[in-house]
């Protein structure tokens, strides 16, 4: 069964002046302790950062951790895996920077990759088919965790208690120059959760709110018991 709860975020809502022009979203995630490896045998679970276009295909670059102790970051277009990031990867105590670039004059999507304690860097490079009607529009993004369980109906305790801040927004402000970008912070968090979710009573986890850190939001995953994602809004 296939479980997930987090909070979404639409750009519209609070951009109307820029949100047409974002292609960059970003984050940074910290690994903060492992826990025991409960997952089922030949399931996984992902720690997400998600966005959709106009036409409700998501980008993600995702930790992924599975049943049989690997754990890994992964670059994923429409529910396919494309790469496994293998310079970059997951080490307790470390903060990573996670970005997906929507790139409409390469007809591109670009998945970067940072380890911010040791500086290591990884990009992966998805070239679009040319005859592919992709929309390089920003819809919504989600954050949060996603179960994949092929044993039993539920959800189980996470791998990982991990750190999420710096959600933002970006768009390129310089045709000249790449490395000039503005970014806007994510300013309202929705709850989100999957459609089955009425069969559950609680989801083996808990997502703490820690406030505005450096003009974004803030919160740990961790185990313990909720119900829904995080609702908070700047406004």
């Amino acid at each position: 069964m296939h479980y997930w709860i987090g909070s979404k975020n639409n750009p519209q809502m609070y951009y109307n002046n820029y949100y047409y022009k974002f292609n960059i979203i970003s984050d940074n995630i910290k690994i903060l302790e492992e826990y025991e490896n409960y997952i089922p045998d030949k399931s996984w679970m992902l720690y997400l950062l998600e966005v959709f276009n106009s036409q409700q295909i998501a980008v993600e670059i995702n930790l992924i951790c599975q049943f049989d102790g690997q754990n890994y970051f992964e670059a994923i277009l429409n529910g396919i895996n494309r790469y496994r990031f293998t310079k970059v990867i997951p080490i307790v105590g470390h903060k990573y920077l996670r970005q997906i670039k929507f790139n409409k004059l390469n007809f591109s999507l670009e998945y970067y990759l940072k380890n911010l304690n040791t500086q290591a860097e990884e990009i992966y490079t998805f070239i679009l088919q040319t005859d592919l009607l992709f929309s390089f529009q920003f819809s919504t993004c989600f954050t949060g965790i996603e179960w994949w369980n092929k044993i039993e109906n539920k959800p189980y305790p996470i791998k990982y208690k991990i750190e999420i801040s710096e959600l933002m927004y970006g768009f390129n402000d310089n045709p000249y120059d790449a490395n000039s970008i503005v970014f806007f912070p994510i300013n309202s968090l929705i709850s989100d959760k999957d459609d089955d979710s009425s069969n559950l009573s609680y989801y083996p986890i808990e997502f703490n709110y820690i406030g505005i850190r450096n003009g974004c939001f803030c919160y740990k995953v961790q185990t313990g018991y909720c119900s829904h994602g995080l609702n908070c809004s700047f406004i």
